[in-house]
This record gives C-alpha cells, sequence and structure tokens, in this order.
C-alpha cells in the first residue's frame, strides 16, 4: 500500500510484503540457477515449502486496503487500483523489451519484436503478470459488490479447486488467486485482528506456528499440497502464518530491512530480473562457488537488495519516474507531491 493513501503505515504489513518479495525472488534465483546448473540445491527445498502460500499471500496483503477506497468516486478508483498499476506495467514491459530486443530481433527479426511487445498487452510478460492482474481484481471486487459477499468467496473458492490450466495466465491465475485477493478484502478486519492477537500472546502464536510448519512440510512434501481443497487450505492458511511471522517481527522490531523491502515491495518486484539475471551468469561462469544452493541464495540476496539501493539513489533526480507515477499520469488532483510512490 503506497503511503499516499494514508499518513500511518502498519508496520507488520510491510513486515509481510517483505517476506512475500523475498520468497518470490528467491524462487525465481533458484530456479534460475538449478536450470542454468542443471542441478538442484539445498534452497530448493524452501522454495517447494512456500509453493502454496507464496502467492496467496501477497495477494491477500494486495486486497486488505481495498476497502478504502471501493465506495469512492470511479475517477479516484480507477487511479488508484488501476491506472496506478497500468502505468507501472506499460513502463516496465517497455523497458524490459528494449533490454531483451538485441535477441529477440535475432532470432525473429524486428517484426518478432514488435509482435511480441504487443502480444505483451495480451498475455502478461514474464514475472509481471503480477502487476497486471491487480487492476483486474480491483475492477472485479468492485463490480460484484451488490452480491453477497459469501457468495462471491465460494464462487472464487471453486475456481481455485478447478485447477483451471488454459495456458492463458490471465485466466489461470485469476482462476487460482483471486479467492485471496477477495478475502484479503472482505475479511481485513479479522486478519488485523489476528496480527493483533499474535503480538499479544506471541508464545501461543509460535506454537500455532511450529504445527502449521509441520502440516505445510508434511503435505507439500507427501505430493499432496495442489489436491483440490488441500491447495486452497494450505494457501489460506499459509498467508495467516506469515501474517503473523510479520506481526511478531513487528513487535521486536528487528529486520528493519526486510520492512524497507516490504514498504517498497512493488520497487523489488518491478526491477529485480537484471541483477538476479547479471549475477546468475557471472557467479555460473566464474565457477568460484559450486555449490548451487549458496549460489541460488546469493543470487536472490543481490536481486533483492539491487533495486532498493537504485531506488534510493534516483529518488529526487530525472529518473524518480521508474518507481514513482508522475502527475501527468495521474486523474488526481496531486496532494502533498506531484509524485505518488509506487506500492
Amino acid at each position: 500500500m503506497s503511503a499516499s493513501y494514508h499518513l500511518e503505515r502498519v508496520d507488520w504489513v510491510d513486515y509481510a510484503k517483505g517476506i512475500c518479495i523475498v520468497m518470490v525472488v528467491m524462487m525465481h534465483s533458484t530456479l534460475g540457477v538449478e536450470k542454468a546448473a542443471g542441478e538442484n540445491g539445498w534452497l530448493n527445498y524452501f522454495i517447494e515449502f512456500a509453493r502454496p502460500f507464496r502467492m496467496p499471500d501477497f495477494f491477500l496483503i494486495s486486497g486488505l486496503f481495498l476497502s478504502r477506497v471501493i465506495g469512492r468516486d470511479w475517477r479516484t478508483f480507477f487511479d488508484r487500483r488501476v491506472l496506478h498499476f497500468v502505468y507501472f506495467y506499460v513502463l516496465w514491459v517497455t523497458i524490459q523489451f528494449v533490454i531483451r530486443a538485441p535477441g529477440i530481433a535475432h532470432e525473429a527479426g524486428l517484426s518478432g519484436v514488435v509482435q511480441e511487445y504487443l502480444f505483451a498487452y495480451v498475455e502478461p510478460f514474464g514475472t509481471l503478470w503480477f502487476i497486471y492482474l491487480l487492476p483486474i481484481f480491483a475492477l472485479t471486487t468492485r463490480l460484484t459488490r451488490f452480491l453477497p459477499p459469501l457468495v462471491v468467496f465460494i464462487a472464487a473458492a471453486i475456481l481455485e479447486s478447478l485447477k483451471i490450466d488454459t495456458g492463458w495466465t490471465v485466466i489461470d491465475e485469476f482462476a487460482s488467486r483471486y479467492v485471496y485477493f477477495f478475502t484479503g478484502y472482505w475479511l481485513a478486519s479479522y486478519v488485523f485482528t489476528l496480527a493483533s492477537n499474535v503480538q499479544a500472546r506471541p508464545k501461543l502464536a509460535l506454537a500455532g506456528l511450529v504445527v502449521w510448519a509441520f502440516v505445510d512440510g508434511a503435505l507439500v512434501f507427501k505430493g499432496y499440497s495442489t489436491l483440490p481443497g488441500v491447495s486452497l487450505f494450505l494457501g489460506a492458511i499459509g498467508a495467516l502464518a506469515v501474517v503473523s511471522v510479520a506481526a511478531l517481527l513487528a513487535k521486536t522490531n528487528f529486520f528493519d530491512a526486510l520492512r524497507f523491502a516490504g514498504e517498497n515491495s512493488i520497487v523489488v518486484y518491478l526491477a529485480f530480473f537484471l541483477p538476479m539475471a547479471a549475477t546468475r551468469t557471472l557467479m555460473l561462469k566464474l565457477g568460484f562457488i559450486h555449490d548451487v544452493g549458496t549460489v541460488s541464495a546469493i543470487v536472490t540476496l543481490v536481486a533483492a537488495i539491487t533495486p532498493l539501493v537504485f531506488f534510493l539513489l534516483v529518488r529526487g533526480t530525472g529518473a524518480n519516474f521508474l518507481f514513482e507515477r508522475p502527475q501527468a499520469f495521474r486523474l488526481e488532483a496531486p496532494r502533498r507531491t506531484a509524485l505518488q510512490p509506487a506500492e
């Protein structure tokens, strides 16, 4: 959630988003290294452990503050929940294509570059599918407000359980993920209550987290985690587990860097692909570290930290449009600043 939406921030939300974005970067980094190296490393075990709840938690958190704008006029809603993400998708899909254009042109020619670029507005490009789907989720929730929430939830849960696989990212990911976004919106007050209870009873929360970790691990490594019903259960309970861990971290004020990463999670999400690819290529080419898991961990750290460092460097410069939406691309009148930070 952007700081421009509300004056105060909720620390545990930032910690939760920080956990999520690190897990996302870790997944892409680890799988990329393992594919290039031709073998799996020790970090792969955590990647599989987190698979059921990694994206569900991201979407649940994304839905938490939708109630603050869903009832506003369409201009405000469209600006904050649609145009905001459209701006960053168009900008960064263009940046990625500029970087990858020579390779595409070598294989398919200039016409191939143009075709793939235009196709990216139909089929989300690479890691940017998350940014592509958020406006669709927000619009769906606004347009179905006249329906009883329980009906929407049941319909979304059924979609998740159907395991729809058409090959089209928007359709498949909508079916798999919308239930979590809607749950975050619909049951936001309960999620905040959970976080408060966790902070009030940390020992009980830790005991519950141990039980959850055992159940999640057992179902994942026994091969049951993708079964209909089981995946929904693990996604929901795992998302709440991340909320609980985040609430505990917020209470102790440890790992402030993780909170900062969560506060600027979209910065990492937009820009981690380049340092990830560069670090992976460099480390595997040099070969001074042979352990695949260790290489994956280093690539993860570099890929997660580099965008944040770059973000701090471009603040207040002409390049801040990379992470802050200029007033020219907003429908709302400026408030405190002429720029709106990325969510």
